[in-house]
């Protein structure tokens, strides 16, 4: 028998969204890195988050506050009880990274549709044109910022010092140094190259299948514990460069391999890279994979 996710129910398939994309109940979210992807077809009825203008502060390097998120949910028509269904490109990058977002901020009912736009497309579903629909507003009240899911740059040094596990989601090249930015993005580089010491790296993508799915829970287990050595029980805190790749490892480890104690440091190598005093390692390091990736 195969094994199971830990928790299953987190995943929606593109069937179970064009069955429920209607349901009063449900909110279907887009959150992409491309933002024109969503004028030019999206799920019918979904609404869309963007990652920078919605959940990101303009003025800090710091999400929106409870009470700014809270208004954010009510104009989408989000209440407490909403089951919301986050999908995107990039093989869910930003639909995880808005899935954690909504978990910092304590909504209980979150999914991502597995695949997202590229399963979409590849399952000959309908795509919507029409403007972002209008949902009635709800009084939605956000809880306090969640500490067990975030980490910061101080409680990182410490974990390091103290050589708990940290997992570098990021390509081969940037975590040896070689690059000082993923390729095509150099307005997210940093003053230097390499990876904080004793981190392992786990490039994000070995965890998703071509079609964009996530790989079975015996291909990530297999992938994170039996060769990348992590202890299901120590505390790990997963890092890319701006928190997008690593909040989908961290759904993969804390959701889908059922990990209690995975932090995701989201100020990751663009804060560490460029910070003063903070030290850095060079070269291989410790990898679970030499396979190139993104």
């Amino acid at each position: 028998m195969a094994k199971a996710y830990a928790n299953p129910d987190v995943l929606v398939s593109t069937e179970w969204v064009a069955e429920h994309h209607q349901d009063p109940s449900v909110r279907i979210v887009e959150s992409d890195e491309d933002v024109l992807l969503y004028q030019q077809g999206h799920v019918p009825g979904a609404v869309m988050i963007d990652w920078h203008t919605d959940l990101q502060d303009q003025v800090v390097r710091d999400y929106i506050d409870k009470e700014r998120f809270a208004r954010l949910c009510s104009s989408k028509g989000i209440a407490n009880d909403t089951t919301v269904v986050f999908y995107g490109d990039k093989n869910n990058w930003w639909a995880c990274y808005a899935f954690w977002v909504f978990k910092l901020y304590g909504h209980a009912e979150c999914r991502i549709m597995n695949g997202g736009r590229k399963r979409w497309e590849a399952d000959g579903r309908e795509w919507s044109r029409e403007p972002e629909p209008q949902y009635p507003a709800t009084s939605y009240v956000a809880a306090e910022p969640d500490p067990s899911l975030r980490a910061f740059q101080a409680e990182v040094l410490k974990h390091q010092n103290k050589g708990k596990p940290l997992v570098d989601v990021r390509s081969p090249g940037e975590y040896t140094g070689e690059l000082l930015h993923m390729p095509d993005y150099p307005q997210e580089g940093a003053l230097r190259g390499g990876h904080i010491p004793g981190a392992i790296s786990i490039p994000w993508s070995r965890s998703v299948n071509d079609d964009g799915t996530f790989k079975s829970a015996r291909d990530l287990e297999k992938i994170y514990v039996r060769e990348a050595g992590l202890k299901r029980r120590s505390p790990i805190v997963a890092y890319c460069r701006i928190g997008e790749r690593s909040s989908h490892t961290w759904f993969v480890l804390h959701y889908l391999l059922g990990f209690p104690k995975v932090k995701n440091y989201d100020g990751s190598w663009t804060e560490w890279g460029n910070t003063v005093g903070v030290p850095i390692e060079k070269g291989p390091g410790g990898t679970a994979s030499a396979e190139a990736s993104s």
